[in-house]
């Protein structure tokens, strides 16, 4: 009669305790990324990873964190107002050397496309001599990448008239109302243009041949403390860039792109064929790093006057011990 009691109540005691195997709470990561950005399709991983349920898959509820622009991409982590980071990495190398403990963990959006965009009169580089063409801020790759585009075609800096300019809509603005001549622009917005007669004039491929644009980054202690979560978001970013990359996916890639973006199914499918037909480089395949892309960012930051030599190691901005935990690198 005791054994039987003891039973029952150890019984009534298991099942009044949460299951950890099946009920156990999610990890809730911050994530934040600049919100303009995930309307485009460089997005694409992140929307997939939410709406395929790879998050959920991990144990992790990620709550995505709009940043207004730029220079919050690091300054989120540095304040803890985010855990992990979406960041351009050559405002992660800047936040560094000021003093930021933030680092790279996994591999972004890697060598994007910028095309440089003319008006429909402007037939070729040589007509932007003495006009206005929109860049971004200095340090940006957009900025860097255009001004090598120019000079490879025969236009210096004295020759043309460069208007800062953060973020795509106010570069699209100036294009589009005839203050600027030509702009960098990603995709979908250098397609739109096109369809409008405007002509691509040159494209960032042209001179960088490989990049890491993009990381997910976040502050060392916290990475440190939540490995566990950490790895499990990396995984859960690897199966969004294989499924994105898989050929066989790519009318469901664009079914989604189109409901969170609000891109045409058109400017979808056409963004997927110059992006992986064949693959260009411009997405990771499974989150990894390119230590050689970041290297190539911090010496086009020193070509630009921006960095001093001697130049940083790339192995200073970026921490491969989650991607190696995850099994990616």
């Amino acid at each position: 009669m005791k054994n039987g009691t003891a039973v029952l109540y150890a019984t009534a005691l298991v099942l009044a305790l949460p299951s950890i195997a099946i009920a156990a709470e999610p990890a809730t990561v911050r994530f934040g990324v600049i919100a303009a950005s995930m309307r485009l399709f460089q997005s694409a991983g992140i929307h997939i990873a939410q709406r395929k349920g790879m998050f959920e898959k991990q144990g992790l509820k990620v709550d995505v964190v709009p940043l207004p622009g730029v220079e919050h991409m690091t300054n989120a982590l540095d304040k803890d107002t985010v855990d992990i980071s979406m960041v351009a990495t050559p405002y992660l190398v800047k936040a560094v050397l000021n003093g930021s403990d933030a680092t790279a963990i996994i591999g972004g959006p890697a060598n994007t496309i910028y095309n440089i965009v003319g008006r429909p009169e402007v037939t070729s580089m040589e007509q932007l001599r003495g006009k206005t063409v929109a860049l971004s801020l200095p340090e940006d790759m957009i900025s860097i990448t255009t001004r090598m585009i120019l000079a490879k075609h025969g236009l210096q800096e004295k020759d043309y008239a460069g208007k800062e300019l953060i973020g795509t809509p106010l570069r699209s603005k100036c294009l589009e109302s005839a203050e600027c001549a030509a702009a960098p622009l990603s995709q979908p917005e250098d397609l739109s243009f096109l369809r409008k007669g405007y002509r691509v004039l040159g494209n960032s491929h042209e001179v960088t041949p490989t990049m890491q644009f993009t990381v997910f980054a976040a502050r060392k202690p916290w990475a440190a403390k939540n490995k566990d979560v950490v790895v499990r978001f990396t995984k859960a970013i690897e199966e969004a860039y294989a499924f994105t990359a898989n050929p066989a996916n790519r009318e469901e890639v664009v079914k989604i792109v189109v409901e969170a973006t609000g891109a045409s199914a058109e400017d979808s499918r056409e963004i997927y064929k110059l992006y992986y037909e064949p693959n260009k480089g411009v997405m990771p395949k499974r989150g990894e790093i390119n230590v050689e892309g970041v290297a190539k960012v911090i010496e086009l930051l020193g070509t630009a006057s921006l960095l001093q030599k001697p130049l940083p190691a790339p192995e200073r901005f970026i921490d491969l011990e989650y991607l190696r935990a995850a099994g990616i690198q």
